[in-house]
């Protein structure tokens, strides 16, 4: 007979953590990537004021640039640092106590960044954005891990993105704050340090929620602990079955501690797992969605719309990362993460040949000009619906306990380098290719699409250990798929990542099969 299957529903504890983790540090991402862009006129004057001050002469026009661009990319590096930081933090603070503890590096970036203008400090403004990057890259790893680990499965999905949709909500509201008659001005400093806001409130009413269950009982062996988090993340209903889960995976690990990156790299168990993470963070890096925002104001120039309405039309298209990104995490428990990030992928790869051919025509044909426009929002909403989330989301559900550490350290630090160099890259990638670069972008995304068809499976709704046997089987490792309710199976010896193994199987002679 079949196992009923158990629905939990989403409760009130399970969306304030979601809320609070993202409103708290994945939304500073996105608006740290954002909010360097409007201002950067009058930084570039503080910068030479600063010289001028200091030195009795300005800076010339390339070491401005060169000054500027290192405000700019030395986000990109502290969050390179950050994130190979992440598998000792989460081993030793936990999820929560991770991203509690790492506020502190958004209070120190903000006081510098705030109060640079005072001092008159350049650095300040540069070590700022350093530090703010390093917690970035430890944010952007920890909180779709912790909010995957605390979500029952059928909600994994919907929860998996909420950080998403943050990280774009923080591009918006960095928009909007950087308009010109706002803080986009004379107020830049006040700009910089208003990510201390959300983590102050994330501060205080975080630690007032449990950890993750799952690292609770299987890592900490803590089974009170576990019982009270789960009551605390459930809704009224029997959280037993979802103990004994734990507890089966916690038994195919028992001679597996948390793993190194580099065993993580030489266990052939996890090799497919390994190179789909690989696969899904370079590929969401290099599908040009970074690249895109080099060019928008071209585009949108080129399209006849006037200069100063410009911030405008880039304040519209953070609206259509959030309206995507919310249309993305509705539908997933609906679709599942396979349609989500092969669909994404392929619009993306569609409007970037489309760039490239809108680009090339309008010169002949002038209306060429919008279906350019059409493309820069048919990248933005492909990008946002499943590429932007789903690869953190996938992370978490293709390893176990033992491995999710390091998988977020590769896969994180991947995507950290992927973005700088896209950013070093492309300017050069422009001036030797012109439009035709944006078919670079276009092959990426559709290589990324047909991997994931043809490699990744569908994990909505499945449990860790059902994920580990479905990628177990393209090892030609049994799986217990089939085989009647799982009372009936007794796991005589299992692997160190929880598959079995030959001739492991053996059925309970007190029950019968129907």
């Amino acid at each position: 007979y079949l196992e009923p299957k158990r629905v939990f529903h989403l409760t009130s504890s399970l969306l304030a953590v979601a809320f609070l983790t993202s409103f708290g540090s994945s939304m500073l991402y996105g608006y740290n990537l954002a909010v360097v862009n409007s201002p950067a006129v009058y930084i570039k004057d503080f910068y030479n004021r600063t010289s001028v001050s200091r030195n009795g002469t300005g800076l010339d026009g390339e070491a401005l640039t060169l000054m500027y661009s290192l405000t700019v990319s030395v986000f990109a590096i502290g969050g390179l640092l950050g994130s190979l930081m992440v598998g000792m933090l989460v081993t030793r603070f936990g999820r929560k106590g991770t991203v509690v503890n790492s506020t502190v590096l958004v209070f120190i970036a903000g006081s510098l960044m705030g109060f640079s203008r005072i001092c008159g400090s350049p650095e300040m403004v540069i070590f700022g954005r350093f530090v703010t990057g390093i917690h970035s890259g430890i944010s952007l790893s920890v909180v779709p891990m912790y909010l995957g680990e605390i979500a029952p499965k059928n909600l994994r999905g919907f929860l998996g993105l909420v950080p998403s949709l943050f990280i774009c909500a923080g591009v918006f509201s960095a928009q909007i704050l950087g308009l010109h008659e706002i803080l986009g001005k004379d107020h830049w400093p006040l700009f910089l340090s208003l990510v201390v806001i959300p983590t102050f409130i994330q501060l205080m009413l975080l630690p007032w929620f449990p950890e993750s269950p799952r690292y609770l009982l299987i890592e900490k062996h803590n089974v009170h602990a576990t019982i009270i988090a789960l009551k605390w993340y459930r809704a009224k209903c029997n959280i037993q079955s979802e103990i004994e889960e734990m507890q089966e995976e916690q038994r195919s690990l028992s001679s597996v501690e948390t793993v190194s990156v580099w065993r993580l790299i030489l266990d052939p168990l996890v090799r497919w797992q390994l190179l789909s993470v690989v696969v899904i963070n370079i590929g969401m890096q290099l599908s040009g969605i970074d690249a895109l925002w080099f060019y928008t104001n071209d585009i949108f120039r080129n399209a006849g719309i006037p200069e100063p309405e410009i911030q405008y039309t880039t304040v519209g298209t953070g609206a259509i990362e959030i309206i995507a990104g919310l249309i993305g995490c509705f539908t997933i428990e609906k679709l599942g993460r396979r349609p989500l990030i092969i669909g994404g992928f392929l619009v993306m790869g569609f409007c970037c040949a489309g760039i490239t051919l809108s680009l090339v025509l309008q010169v002949h044909l002038p209306f060429m000009r919008y279906v350019s426009v059409g493309c820069v929002v048919g990248i933005i909403a492909g990008f946002c619906i499943g590429p932007a989330g789903v690869p953190f989301l996938i992370t978490a559900e293709l390893f176990k306990q033992s491995h999710r550490p390091a998988a977020y350290t590769v896969g994180g630090s991947l995507n950290w380098i992927s973005n700088f160099t896209v950013g070093f890259v492309f300017p050069f990638l422009q001036m030797s290719a012109g439009s035709y670069c944006y078919l670079v972008f276009c092959c990426v995304c559709l290589a990324v699409a047909a991997f994931v068809f043809f490699v990744i499976p569908e994990t909505k709704n499945k449990t860790f250990v059902e994920i580990s046997q479905m990628f177990a089987s393209k090892e030609a490792v049994p799986e217990t798929q089939g085989l009647g309710h799982p009372d009936q199976l007794k796991l005589r010896k299992m692997n160190g990542y929880g598959t079995l193994e030959n001739g492991s199987l053996e059925f309970d002679s007190s029950s019968s099969v129907p």
